[in-house]
């Protein structure tokens, strides 16, 4: 019995030894089981920003698409009415972003395809809206393009409405000039209805300088629900260094250029028993000149035209001719708060004047300030002009 037993057993194991080799004989050499699964090429997937479907987006952000898995074939961004935007691929196609600004309140579409791994084309779909500004807006430079000026000069962006986030805005101005100069923004109180901001240096401006300034003002949140119209910017030069020193009690007024007297003229300041005749002592600031300017006053009943008339502020003083206080010039002071000068001397300085010169009064008790108007900038220390910036 034992003896049929073992015979069958090796029967058996015989069997299945031939089913084995017969299994392992018909799978090719290196082949892979059934069960191992096939690993597939990748499909493209794209990845949007501003992300498809949003909102309030800002036109100066930088829009851009791109691909993982795939290389783009053309992408297009399209504005409402059809305009396309420019942009740019990088080297391997697999990004496309923006080259230039957005425009406020409009939608944009994605357009255009990516080939995946896969060898399949995946399409470019969604849209974006930027921001819808409540209101824009615009500021003004006071000094333009290729313009000389005097070494006074502050450089003010005067903007048509109220900008409350100043410290924004302050972020997106700059000031480059060709030599190093220290200098600081400063915010003045709103006139007019719009906001204002002066830049100018510690010390006057080097003569011969190029100063640049660039506000990228566009796009930028004043807070409010306003933002910047537009950016702006100058380049312009600094020129020859005069200076006017005006001492009142000399009864003279000095002209002084690049360090050298050019000038001396005999002059009349302000009455000086009347506080509101007095010239204001203080760094003055040429801003107009006027061949003929005419000159009211109710309160001391005077109504005339005034030859060579140079603004120094914005409170009524002018450096001008006047032939009735001509035996008054060189030796007492009657104005009514301007410094008055022989017809020839005027056209002489009204000649040599140049927006943003200095005039420094001195020897008066009343001092130039904030109520006098338009340009106080030099009135205050550098310290108390630094704490005027929101930054």
């Amino acid at each position: 019995m034992k003896r049929m037993l073992l015979i069958l057993a090796v029967v058996l194991v015989g069997i299945l030894g031939v089913v084995t080799a017969a299994t392992a004989a018909g799978r090719p050499k290196g082949s892979a089981d059934a069960s191992t699964p096939q690993v597939l090429a990748p499909s493209a997937a794209i990845d949007y920003a501003p992300a498809a479907g949003s909102s309030d987006n800002s036109p100066t952000g930088t829009a851009t698409v791109t691909v993982r898995d795939g290389a783009f074939d053309d992408v297009t961004l399209t504005a409402p009415r059809g305009d396309t935007v420019q942009g740019t691929f990088n080297d391997d196609r697999t990004s496309w972003s923006t080259t230039e600004p957005l425009g406020y309140d409009m939608s944009y579409t994605w357009g255009g395809a990516a080939t995946g791994l896969d060898g399949r084309s995946v399409p470019l779909q969604g849209a974006f809206t930027t921001v819808a500004p409540a209101k824009t807006v615009r500021g003004t430079l006071n000094i333009g393009d290729g313009r000389t000026v005097g070494v006074g000069a502050p450089v003010r962006i005067q903007f048509n409405g109220h900008v409350a986030d100043r410290a924004a805005v302050e972020r997106a101005l700059s000031v480059s000039t060709s030599v190093p100069v220290e200098g600081s923004w400063g915010w003045l109180p709103d006139e007019g209805g719009g906001s204002r901001v002066d830049y100018r240096p510690k010390a006057y401006w080097p003569s011969g300088t190029t100063v640049t300034i660039k506000a990228n003002l566009y796009g930028v949140a004043y807070g409010q629900g306003s933002y910047g119209a537009a950016d702006i910017s100058s380049t312009f030069e600094i020129g020859r260094a005069q200076i006017v020193k005006a001492d009142v009690n000399s009864h003279r007024m000095i002209v002084m250029r690049d360090g050298q007297q050019v000038a001396d003229f005999p002059a009349s300041y302000g009455l000086g028993s009347d506080p509101n005749r007095n010239t204001r002592s203080g760094i003055h600031i040429v801003t107009e000149k006027f061949t003929d300017k005419r000159m009211i006053s109710q309160r001391y009943g005077y109504d005339s035209v005034e030859q060579w008339a140079v603004r120094i502020s914005n409170n009524g003083e002018f450096i001008h001719a006047n032939p009735a206080s001509a035996a008054a010039q060189g030796s007492n002071n009657v104005t009514h708060g301007c410094v008055n000068l022989s017809i020839d001397n005027a056209k002489a300085y009204y000649d040599m004047a140049l927006y943003g010169d200095p005039v420094e009064v001195t020897g008066t008790p009343v001092q130039l300030s904030a109520r006098d108007g338009d340009i106080w900038d030099w009135t205050m220390s550098w310290e108390k002009w630094k704490g005027l910036s929101a930054l």
